[in-house]
């Protein structure tokens, strides 16, 4: 399933308008400098609020210094991401090792506010061919880490009897997910996602097996029953080559997902 970005921006609501406007005035008043600048995030797809704040990515000039600021302008609160456009290349080609595409996402969904020198669609057509050509595949040493740190959760999961702490066996289970997420969008050579965006992400991925996945972890959090959770879990483990236990070696100073320095992961 070929990644697409989410529909695009529907600036035709009193809502969408008052975002673009209010985001426009922000750039004008705090970021003299910006050679460039685009809304993302939920405004830029005419599904925000009142109470949303703005995502919103300023292109500073190749000296500016790239950051990241929080702040109210006009009783409008906006996380306003500055980079250069090396700062942004360098942040797309890293969204496909990690797999994780939120600046290419924001950058490619997103509504131009500024653009007199044409910067900002130079790297908006960048970010849609990386959207669509998707995130790297695992390597070997990838997989074969996320293998053997999902067989250990489902093995933990296993272990856990009807008199088990809930709240362990919830963190176990949150875990899970999130691991299964990542090996069944790296399998299907498509975006992972966190937060809100990591079921979505999921469904668009696999809508039959990232729902199951998703139904089994909302079965152990109402009804603490673990076995839809495992049985789906399980099947994103078969696809990524099975469970991983004995036999397994990693290299020297590799952690698996999720270790402490001391390489001993969950386990303490």
């Amino acid at each position: 399933m070929d990644p697409q970005p989410e529909p695009g921006p529907r600036l035709d609501s009193d809502q969408s308008a008052a975002d673009v406007h209010a985001a426009g005035r922000l750039v004008s008043a705090r970021y003299p400098e910006a050679i460039g600048a685009v809304l993302g995030g939920s405004a830029a797809r005419g599904r925000s609020t009142p109470t949303s704040d703005l995502d919103i990515t300023v292109l500073l000039p190749d000296h500016g210094a790239r950051r990241r600021e929080v702040i109210r302008h006009d009783g409008r609160l906006a996380e306003v991401f500055l980079n250069s456009r090396a700062d942004l290349r360098t942040a797309f080609a890293e969204s496909r090792r990690t797999r994780r595409a939120t600046a290419l996402f924001l950058f490619a969904d997103s509504v131009v506010l500024d653009d007199p020198d044409g910067h900002v669609e130079t790297l908006r057509q960048e970010a849609h061919v990386l959207l669509a050509a998707g995130p790297d595949p695992l390597t070997d040493q990838e997989r074969d880490a996320r293998r053997a740190l999902l067989t250990d959760l489902l093995d933990d999961l296993a272990d856990a009897g009807p008199d088990s702490d809930p709240y362990e066996q919830l963190a176990v289970a949150d875990r899970i997910l999130r691991e299964a997420a990542h090996l069944l969008t790296a399998h299907h050579r498509t975006w992972n996602g966190a937060g809100k965006w990591l079921p979505r992400r999921l469904r668009a991925a696999d809508p039959d097996l990232g729902r199951r996945l998703l139904d089994g972890h909302l079965a152990l959090a109402r009804h603490a029953a673990p076995a839809p959770l495992s049985t789906a879990a399980t099947r994103v483990l078969d696809l990524a080559g099975g469970p991983l236990r004995e036999g397994y070696v990693a290299p020297a100073g590799a952690l698996h997902p999720g270790a402490d320095a001391t390489g001993a992961g969950d386990h303490g």
